[in-house]
């Protein structure tokens, strides 16, 4: 199911991304995981978004600030991170990337983005384009049937719940999407809200604790 999605993503590449580079899907544990991390959209910057490159197209392979953040809430250990600091993007190997993958997933987390149109940086994106992702996002949601959804960012939250967010009037506050799924607005903790970091690392335990996962 999830590779029909793919074929649909692939598509989507070509209207909204740019032509020299693949789109990036998603990551992790695919069937019913704890949490469900929802980010923006991917970039150049990652690995995975060449063509020519051969392992898995997921989110954030390749860079290194998004993995701090996962360390810091207990979603990859320490010698990881540290493997992960000690490597540039392009020394990643698909190998590489499938163990870092295979510790996300036996966390029971999914990682992925609302729109998988990968860019050459990371230009803003308007609204109308994130919302042509936004049938198959759901479609996504009820295949992988995650138990929390985490939405980063005040655009990504307003676009996916439908009303205004502003992550900085709920935190630590949740909204039901389509009835079944819970979800939580966080502050984006990596690129420009790199800033915000340690807001989304207290949310995120916070949410860990109180909805009794991982």
């Amino acid at each position: 199911m999830l590779d029909e999605l793919v074929v649909e993503y692939n598509k989507l590449q070509k209207k909204y991304g740019d032509p020299s580079l693949d789109s990036i899907t998603f990551g992790g544990c695919k069937k019913n995981p704890d949490i469900c991390f929802v980010f923006m959209n991917p970039t150049a910057r990652n690995i995975t978004a060449s063509k020519e490159w051969t392992g898995i197209k997921s989110p954030w392979v390749g860079t290194k600030n998004v993995w701090g953040f996962f360390q810091k809430i207990g979603f990859i250990d320490e010698e990881m991170l540290s493997k992960i600091k000690g490597m540039k993007g392009k020394d990643w190997t698909p190998e590489f990337a499938e163990s870092v993958y295979k510790m996300i997933e036996n966390r029971k987390i999914y990682v992925t983005n609302l729109a998988k149109c990968t860019q050459i940086d990371a230009r803003y994106l308007d609204d109308s384009v994130y919302k042509k992702y936004l049938k198959l996002f759901y479609k996504e949601m009820e295949i992988v049937n995650p138990k929390v959804i985490i939405l980063f960012g005040n655009q990504v939250s307003s676009i996916v719940l439908g009303k205004n967010i502003s992550v900085s009037q709920v935190r630590k506050k949740s909204f039901m999407l389509k009835k079944k799924f819970k979800c939580y607005p966080v502050y984006y903790p990596v690129g420009n809200g790199i800033f915000n970091m340690d807001k989304a690392v207290e949310d995120i335990l916070y949410i860990k604790e109180i909805e009794n996962v991982l």
